[in-house]
């Protein structure tokens, strides 16, 4: 190609990008504003059951509901990564609690100091009871720490269980 027809075909080319642009609409769309006040939280929302902060009957009832369970219990958080929402999960030692299809079982739980500090920690195993996986293997064996889960994470794709500490150990 000659010289004249590269600059013929560049201004032809550049006619045609100025048109098209010029052709774009300039009027910016929006969505509708949205009311802050009338969304619903997307967690679920506790209901008070009209316990009075001054009566001593909650309290009282909550004392003979821990004098009845002298047992040694585990207290885990479990989160559902799906749908977001916690459960809280007491397991007695030795006892098989069921969290979505997970079968949690505490071996032992107990409390250490380590720099100073009390943690608790529990020996748990864990099997995931759904139709694809094995049942005769657990997907978690091993020790978890409160106060650092990371140190022997509990690794499930939907599951997550972490310990919040020890009771009547």
């Amino acid at each position: 190609m000659k010289l004249g027809n590269n600059r013929f075909a560049l201004s032809f080319f550049l006619l045609l990008f100025y048109n098209l642009s010029s052709l774009a609409e300039d009027k910016v769309s929006t969505s509708p504003l949205i009311n802050l006040n009338e969304l619903k939280p997307s967690f679920e929302e506790v209901e008070d059951l009209n316990n009075d902060v001054t009566s001593n009957e909650g309290i009282k009832d909550k004392k003979k509901i821990l004098s009845k369970n002298n047992l040694s219990s585990a207290k885990f958080i479990g989160l559902d990564k799906i749908t977001a929402k916690t459960s809280e999960i007491v397991i007695n030692l030795g006892e098989i609690k069921k969290f979505g299809p997970l079968e949690i079982k505490v071996l032992k739980c107990g409390k250490i100091n380590s720099e100073n500090k009390n943690n608790s920690v529990a020996y748990l195993q864990v099997k995931d009871m759904s139709e694809n996986q094995n049942e005769k293997v657990f997907i978690f064996n091993g020790w978890t720490f409160a106060s650092d889960p990371t140190i022997a994470p509990f690794d499930h794709a939907i599951y997550d269980l972490q310990l919040v500490n020890c009771n009547n150990v």
